[in-house]
């Protein structure tokens, strides 16, 4: 069919792609053509509302409130909806360049709503349009459904002892049910698995008749029956264990075990976790990157939310940071001083999903200034395994190599940012205050009670959030499918600009909270913000992030580099209106903290 057939054009275009067959037929018996010329007033707020749903063929509409544009639509996004669900017009609808819609007349829309699919896209709520925007975009892979509960690939019963039992008998009996584990009775349960039978008796000297109860795991990390896959991994991952006994109803019904999970997908993060943890060598460290991204696309294309993603990246990051340590120990001995490596920017929040440049510092103890020289070369050695793994350098020098220093130094230069907030303290401050420890053992609780200080430095979170508002989306007339203008960067304009703002609020309430998400919701919770704001922001983050996520993975599998900007042109119509909705959502969130910490001073 041509592609100016009406018909062909509405199947073809969201949401009357997924229609049942029955009612897509019932909308393309009803559907018209319209034109109208630029300049034209379709709809104006208080007066007669629209009476049709418009698809947009051809042309550009401009929808305003009290004189100031609210979107900007074009080819393939729809109009009218809102008149047709609240029966009044709310918003002026103008004709900016010649325009050609189909129609489809209200009792039909009506009737359409009767499925969900086409229903949820016109959900009033920004929170449920950005939820439901990505599901329709495809990703290049063929995963297990992440959402199954954790019954259907549990694979070993649970098999008990009683409290007197031997490591003989708990041997035996692991043999005899082919299992890896036992539980122990008792209050509280415990847990025996082959591990614990290598690590805590055979390498250590014991024999078969010791108690099973000396060398358990008391109350283990258990999971509820009904848990998605993608829960299971997460408590795994981050307990640090293999084996998960599963409840049901109060019962213990089996155990999880990472196997089964390993099962499920060869790209899934306890398949790569088990990989990462066996590198001993330097040479095994190119690739890290590409399997990184293999497992990233595996759980977006499953239905996991990016900011989900990221919390197994950062994981598994974690994991192979303290390989290449452990490297580097083996061929430096043990450090002087104790120490400890702190990531920062999106690593130290847990919200890379993608490697990208290294972002890192290094705090060892006082006194250990002399021993400068092997930190130095310590971390030259970091450095280059990282990078060697996936990591670049850095291009704005943000290191190690170059951010090093006992923890008392690092102490006064957090107190100097947050004191003393020059335009120099603010760049340093917006970089290092989203630190996290990753590895080495010295304590930094210094600079967590410096965080903690923060809301008595009301100066400060005023500048500091001055400054976050420097990063803003574009005006919604800028965001046009023609021109130099069409290109949004997805980082720059609505990434960062959450990012900075929710770290303002954040150090408000003592910098505890180090991911964006958390600490728009702590706000939120404090009342710093309201419900509605946090509701619209949070979603429009996790939009922002799984779109960029989408079209980065889209990239790398075609041979070109990931990037944070693109051309509204290469969107769909729904990802093109999802995308004006989200960025719609961070102006709201700005205008709110403009208000909030009195900027405008």
């Amino acid at each position: 069919m041509a592609a100016t057939d009406p018909i062909a054009y509405l199947r073809a275009t969201a949401p009357f792609r997924t229609l049942p067959a029955a009612l897509f037929d019932e909308a393309a018996r009803s559907v018209d053509v319209a034109f109208h010329p630029a300049g034209t007033w379709l709809a104006r707020a208080g007066q007669k509302p629209l009476e049709h749903l418009h698809v947009i063929r051809k042309g550009v509409v401009r929808l305003e409130r009290d004189g100031q544009t609210l979107q900007v639509l074009e080819e393939g996004e729809t109009f009218g909806f809102t008149s047709l669900l609240a029966r009044k017009a709310t918003i002026d609808v103008l004709v900016e360049e010649d325009l050609v819609a189909y129609r489809i007349p209200e009792a039909v829309f009506r009737g359409l709503l009767a499925d969900a699919a086409f229903a949820g896209h016109f959900s009033e709520g920004l929170s449920e349009r950005l939820k439901a925007s990505l599901a329709q975009s495809s990703v290049a892979t063929f995963p297990p459904d992440l959402s199954l509960d954790v019954r259907q690939v549990l694979r070993e019963a649970a098999v008990w002892v009683d409290t007197g039992a031997t490591a003989g008998e708990v041997a035996r009996r692991m043999r005899e049910a082919r299992v890896t584990s036992v539980l122990v009775q008792g209050d509280p349960v415990a847990i025996v698995t082959d591990r614990d039978l290598r690590n805590r008796v055979l390498a250590e000297g014991l024999g078969p008749d010791t108690r099973a109860a000396d060398i358990s795991t008391r109350s283990p990390r258990m999971v509820a029956s009904g848990t998605p896959i993608h829960e299971a991994w997460a408590k795994l991952l981050e307990a640090g264990v293999h084996h998960l006994p599963v409840v049901d109803g109060g019962e213990i019904v089996g155990v999880l075990t990472a196997t089964d999970l390993l099962r499920c997908s060869a790209q899934g993060p306890m398949a790569v976790l088990r990989r990462v943890e066996r590198i001993s060598t330097r040479d095994r460290l190119p690739g890290y990157g590409k399997t990184v991204a293999e497992m990233a696309s595996a759980l977006l294309a499953g239905g996991l939310d990016a900011t989900l993603i990221a919390g197994f990246v950062a994981r598994l990051n974690d994991t192979l940071l303290e390989r290449i340590v452990r490297m580097a120990e083996a061929e430096m001995g043990p450090a002087p001083v104790p120490w400890a490596w702190l990531a920062l920017g999106s690593e130290g929040r847990k919200e890379q999903t993608l490697l990208t440049d290294q972002d890192n510092a290094l705090a060892f103890a006082d006194g250990g200034e002399p021993a400068r020289g092997w930190f130095e070369a310590f971390v030259a050695r970091i450095a280059e395994d990282l990078e060697a793994a996936g990591f670049p350098e850095c291009p704005g020098g943000t290191t190690a190599a170059r951010w090093m220093g006992p923890l008392s130094e690092w102490r006064r230069r957090f107190s100097s940012w947050i004191d003393s907030p020059s335009p120099e303290a603010l760049l340093q401050a917006a970089i290092f205050l989203d630190f996290r420890r990753v590895a080495g053992a010295l304590d930094v609780a210094p600079l967590e009670a410096v965080l903690a200080a923060a809301p008595a430095r009301p100066l400060f979170l005023r500048f500091l959030a001055r400054a976050a508002l420097e990063f803003h989306p574009p005006p919604a007339l800028l965001l046009r499918l023609r021109g130099d203008a069409g290109t949004v960067d997805l980082k720059a304009h609505g990434i960062a600009p959450v990012v900075l703002l929710a770290r303002c609020y954040g150090l408000e309430l003592g910098g505890r909270r180090r991911s964006t998400l958390e600490r728009i919701e702590a706000a939120a919770a404090a009342g710093n913000l309201s419900s509605e704001v946090h509701a619209d922001v949070a979603d429009a983050y996790r939009f922002l992030l799984g779109l960029r996520l989408r079209l980065q993975l889209r990239a790398v599998s075609e041979g070109r580099p990931a990037a944070h900007t693109v051309a509204l042109a290469a969107l769909s119509a729904v990802e093109r209106s999802r995308l004006k909705d989200a960025l719609r959502a961070v102006r709201g969130f700005q205008e709110a903290g403009a208000h909030h910490f009195r900027t405008d001073f």
